[in-house]
């Protein structure tokens, strides 16, 4: 029995034993889910917070942008009345204004009817009054009219010539002062461009100008010279001037041969080879001919280069070489003493300075500044002035249109049209009026200033007349009660026309008429 129990016993020792780490370890398993559980609820508690937070968070923008929209929607509405509140208050004022012109328009038409009335009852008393008025007047004028004229002794006719007369002298008058106006009021705008532009051109080109004059004679060491140029039978002369084409004059002149022909290159070949055979002494034919066909290349070198001499110094790029030929005998010619080749070249330049002051074209202004006076260097072979001349020789060898329009255009054989017709006419003024540039014999000098004063002295009401600086101006007095201000003017206009119509002159002659009352009293 005890055996039983114990054997009992010890069953149940070893079931305990053997269930006791069963027990503990279904106790953590148990304490394990709990805390999973535990996780499971806070994590479960959080997302729903989460949900909860994020629903409100949505609600509120819900919320907001229904009162965002209400709030749109109301402002609309409001935006809305106040445009047909505003549109129904413009109509009232249109209406309004309607009804203001309508009436105003009713008012203003029976105004106009009762003036109507007026006007045409006035009209009908005033053409009454008028017509009476009229006969009374003509009655009144026939009778002063008769009267005038017993008092004047003038006819009608007279009479109105007479008011004629003196219309047309108040017209005069009249017109004489818009003239000075306008001639003032272009000079206060034109005159200070104008001096300027000039002034700098003439200033920035200033050249060392002494022209050398062309003589045609030879000096001779000594008289027995003479008797060997001319040569046994006057072989040698008629060998000279049948090498050179010039006409050797051999007289009583001490020490001098005159060399004479009217081509300026020629006269100088002839008299550079005079001076040759004297220098050498071997004066025979062939020593003649010989020194003839030499110093002529060198002359034609010469000329050549002074043609090209004169494209360099202008900056223009290329020419014809018949026209740099042509060029280079302006050296041989003058006007007034005044070299036609530095002439030209100075007329070059001054056209390039104006032509750069207005922003204009520089080489074609020095172009035809240099060409302008080429027909001067072939006068003699052809008819016609140098202009005329020298404008058809540019256009037979290509020069452009304007260039030589400008160069016919110089002297005024056609009219200035262009600005390169003006500024050539004017630098070529400008180069021909400078002082020394260019000289005239005494009596010609002298000829010209008596012509200058006996034109002015014609006028009526000129007391005096004094040509002053040179021919280059001349000053008129005139008398007081004879020419007041404003005749003044016309008649230094019509001197000045005058003057244009009957001479032939460089550049340019200033009229000046002085007009003046004195006042004289005596202090006892």
């Amino acid at each position: 029995m005890s055996l039983f129990i114990t054997i009992g016993i010890a069953l149940v020792a070893g079931l305990v034993i053997g269930l006791l780490p069963l027990a503990l370890k279904q106790k953590q398993l148990l304490a394990n889910a709990r805390r999973k559980s535990d996780d499971i609820m806070k994590e479960a508690r959080r997302k729903a917070d989460n949900i909860a937070k994020d629903a409100q968070n949505k609600s509120k923008e819900a919320v907001n942008q229904a009162k965002r929209q209400f709030d749109q929607s109301v402002q609309q509405k409001l935006d809305e009345t106040r445009r047909a509140e505003q549109k129904a208050r413009d109509i009232e004022k249109t209406l309004v204004d309607e009804r203001r012109e309508v009436q105003e328009a009713k008012d203003r038409a029976e105004l106009a009817a009762r003036k109507a009335e007026l006007a045409a009852t006035e009209h009908e008393r005033v053409t009454k009054a008028s017509a009476q008025m009229e006969q009374h007047f003509r009655t009144k004028l026939d009778e002063a009219k008769r009267e005038f004229e017993r008092i004047a002794s003038m006819t009608e006719r007279e009479a109105r010539e007479a008011l004629l007369k003196t219309i047309e002298d108040d017209t005069k008058l009249s017109a004489a002062r818009m003239v000075r106006e306008i001639e003032e009021h272009a000079k206060d705008e034109a005159e200070s461009l104008a001096k300027r532009i000039i002034s700098v051109a003439v200033s920035r080109y200033s050249s060392d100008y002494i022209p050398e004059r062309t003589t045609s004679s030879v000096h001779l060491p000594s008289d027995d010279l003479k008797g060997r140029l001319i040569g046994r039978e006057g072989r040698n002369i008629r060998a000279i001037e049948a090498a050179t084409g010039c006409d050797l004059i051999v007289d009583d002149t001490p020490e001098t041969v005159v060399v004479s022909c009217f081509d300026p290159v020629r006269r100088h070949i002839g008299k550079t080879v005079l001076e040759n055979l004297i220098a050498d002494g071997r004066i025979h034919p062939g020593r003649i001919e010989e020194l003839v066909e030499k110093v002529t290349k060198g002359v034609d070198a010469k000329i050549r280069e002074a043609g090209k001499a004169a494209i360099l110094d202008l900056g223009i790029v290329s020419m014809h070489p018949e026209l740099l030929k042509v060029i280079g005998q302006l050296q041989f010619r003058f006007s007034y003493t005044q070299n036609i080749y530095h002439h030209s070249i100075e007329v070059g330049h001054l056209c390039g300075l104006m032509a750069a002051e207005l922003g204009l074209d520089v080489k074609k202004a020095r172009r035809a500044g240099l060409l302008h006076d080429i027909g001067k260097a072939m006068t003699h072979e052809m008819e016609g002035s140098h202009a005329v001349i020298g404008a058809d020789l540019c256009e037979k060898y290509g020069e452009a249109p304007d260039i030589v329009y400008a160069i016919r255009a110089h002297h005024e054989d056609v009219k200035p049209q262009s600005w390169l017709d003006f500024m050539v006419i004017g630098s070529d003024a400008i180069s021909g009026a400078r002082p020394g540039a260019r000289r005239e014999q005494l009596d010609n000098y002298v000829r010209r200033l008596e012509d200058l004063e006996n034109i002015a002295n014609g006028f009526p009401g000129v007391e005096r007349s004094f040509a002053i600086a040179a021919g280059r101006e001349v000053r008129v007095m005139v008398e007081n009660s004879r020419v007041n201000d404003e005749a003044a003017v016309m008649l230094s206009r019509d001197i000045a026309k005058k003057i244009e119509s009957d001479m032939t002159y460089p550049g340019q002659i200033k009229v000046t008429v002085i007009r003046e009352t004195r006042a004289t009293s005596l202090a006892k």
